[in-house]
């Protein structure tokens, strides 16, 4: 187990803030070495200064010393190496390319036209190593987008149409709590780029790897038909339940809330028989499900009268004892905290590079476990800069009077 499926890989890191750093964090979690490139005049990575941030003492609003690190990049810096080097100076152009001529991938999340002017662009990059992968990230994909061009996530979210698939008819539009925009793209481009890998295995030829945040969420929005839906008369937005699948959605209970997936015949079956309507199960309304669909409004009415005066551990109870399948509606807080998740390193324990475990927070995991191989992330994040000496002598044999020239003219 202690070959990794990446391992030997350089990655150059060029992300920042969230979409692209979570795709190398992946990268790394497989064993590939990623170094993180960072700017030296404007502190790094922008997580770096999301607050809250670990201290000596515990979570803080405010950074107290230098020291400190925003948990941020406690979660997405693990298992990376930081430089610090600046793109905008010609010699730290040359590093860079230097660098690229010895790595076998490249991240990028720039926005377009950033990486032409620096001089850093696919174009350029494939000049020094043909074989290299080179991948971006960006909001709208090469070409640019509308507008400033620029992407976050919330702008992502309106434009791509999730916003209107959450909520009930007439409701505002409603963002998502997790940014799902900048965690979706960095999936495909993982996806695209050891698939580049592979070819440029084979061929001896690397490829621009080109992935925009739009365009991953949008084709995930199309994947369930919601056009179709409104051709027929069936509304995109149901709240909480989702009467074409009756019994399906969330329930309120005594003390909390709880979700049934029942769309089948037999686990409905189950759910008219927990909340004690078996006679039920006969009838045409319910017997079948174009039967449920229209009479969706009805059977939902009745679970929640059911549930209603019931604590949720005994509304889960009945539901599982009669093959339904269901669920408590958890915190964040208690869902990382998941014993299965935990001790399948799918959620893991940050912990800072000098103060340790001085408070309880829980980090993603790598969610991909394999027989033959180890997928984790057990380093702790880097300071900025903390190995530029080291990967500049050891991958580029610079000789520590040239680092130190580099370090002088702040271009490192």
């Amino acid at each position: 187990m202690s070959q990794r499926p990446l391992e030997g890989k350089i990655v150059l890191d060029l992300t920042t803030a969230l979409a692209g750093p979570y795709a190398t964090l992946l990268l790394a979690g497989l064993g590939a070495r990623v170094i993180k490139i960072e700017n030296p005049e404007r502190g790094g990575d922008a997580a770096r200064n999301n607050s809250p941030y670990v201290t000596p003492g515990g979570l803080s609003v405010q950074r107290t010393s230098d020291e400190d690190m925003s948990v941020s990049m406690l979660s997405r810096g693990r298992n990376k190496e930081s430089i610090t080097l600046d793109l905008k100076d010609p010699r730290g152009r040359q590093v860079f390319l230097d660098l690229a001529a010895r790595a076998d991938i490249v991240v990028e999340n720039y926005s377009a036209g950033v990486t032409e002017r620096l001089g850093i662009d696919y174009g350029a990059v494939v000049e020094a190593n043909p074989r290299l992968v080179y991948t971006s990230i960006s909001g709208f994909g090469s070409q640019g987008g509308p507008g400033t061009g620029k992407a976050m996530d919330t702008i992502i979210q309106a434009l791509s149409g999730v916003m209107m698939t959450a909520g009930s008819p007439g409701d505002a539009p409603i963002r998502f709590g997790l940014p799902i925009g900048d965690l979706v793209a960095p999936l495909f481009a993982v996806i695209g780029t050891l698939s580049a890998v592979i070819q440029a295995e084979s061929t001896g030829r690397g490829q621009h790897v080109d992935v925009s945040m739009l365009g991953a969420l949008t084709s995930m929005v199309a994947a369930e038909p919601f056009d179709a839906f409104e051709m027929i008369g069936l509304p995109t937005r149901t709240g909480a339940l989702v009467p074409r699948l009756a019994p399906f959605g969330t329930f309120e209970a005594e003390d909390g809330y709880f979700a049934i997936c029942a769309p089948t015949d037999g686990f409905a079956h189950g759910v008219l028989t927990a909340i004690g309507r078996s006679d039920l199960i006969a009838d045409p309304k319910f017997a079948r499900r174009d039967g449920r669909v229209h009479n969706a409004d009805q059977l939902h009415a009745m679970i929640g009268q059911w549930a209603a005066d019931k604590p949720v551990a005994k509304v889960i109870s009945e539901l599982e004892s009669n093959g339904a399948p269901c669920a408590e509606v958890r915190t964040p807080r208690d869902a990382v905290r998941d014993p299965i998740v935990v001790d399948r390193g799918e959620v893991v324990p940050l912990i800072h590079p000098t103060y340790g475990n001085v408070v309880e927070l829980f980090g993603s995991g790598l969610p991909i476990t394999m027989s033959e191989s180890e997928t984790s992330l057990e380093r702790p994040a880097p300071a900025l800069g903390e190995h530029t000496a080291q990967v500049l002598a050891e991958l580029l044999d610079y000789d520590q009077g040239r680092i130190a020239e580099l370090a002088e003219s702040h271009v490192l």
